[in-house]
């Protein structure tokens, strides 16, 4: 009994005090529909952390109507130039399909998961201080549906800075005439020393 009181005890130190093993994400939560004001002025950004969960749920109707009037899309992650330009088949590939709309139980989520590596060989890894965009085509009965469109920002870590060769957040700071940045990476204790 006493052996076990002190498993646990331990146990409890070693949670609450190593960092290492302290996984802390959040959620955030995207409704793609061409009704969600966020998209209306095509700069919807989202700023995450690794680790974080970003959330894509698609268009639900809990009653039929007409096709055309269901939304329904393609979600393609894309470079910046397919991003600015709208247009997937530059350099782009489909991640998601929002083909259910009458789906019971309540819309159809995505979700995709911000970490450095991945146990999966379909899965992607994303990088600190690196932005990602995600764009979607209609299905042909929304011909001439705006097109919505996601910057995803993964913050820097405390541990590495990184200059990316895109704009980062805020989009206004980015002087296209001043050319790309030069990516450096170096380990942020060693600059503050």
């Amino acid at each position: 009994m006493e052996l076990t009181l002190l498993m646990v005890a331990l146990l409890f130190w070693v949670t609450v005090w190593a960092d290492d093993s302290k996984i802390i994400s959040d959620r955030y939560a995207v409704y793609w529909n061409s009704t969600n004001p966020r998209f209306v002025h095509g700069e919807y950004t989202v700023e995450v952390a690794i680790n974080d969960y970003l959330d894509i749920y698609c268009p639900h109707y809990e009653v039929p109507l007409a096709p055309e009037r269901m939304e329904r899309y393609v979600l393609y992650m894309v470079s910046y130039d397919s991003y600015i330009t709208c247009n997937h088949l530059l350099k782009g590939f489909k991640r998601w399909e929002c083909n259910r709309p009458l789906i019971p139980g309540g819309p159809l989520k995505f979700s995709e998961k911000f970490q450095l590596f991945t146990p999966f060989s379909l899965g992607f890894e994303f990088r600190p201080g690196h932005e990602y965009y995600y764009i979607s085509s209609p299905y042909s009965n929304l011909a001439g549906k705006p097109c919505l469109k996601l910057r995803v920002y993964v913050k820097p870590t405390s541990e590495y800075f990184h200059e990316s060769k895109r704009p980062c957040c805020p989009p206004k700071l980015f002087r296209p005439s001043a050319g790309t940045c030069i990516s450096v990476w170096w380990r942020r204790s060693a600059a503050l020393a």
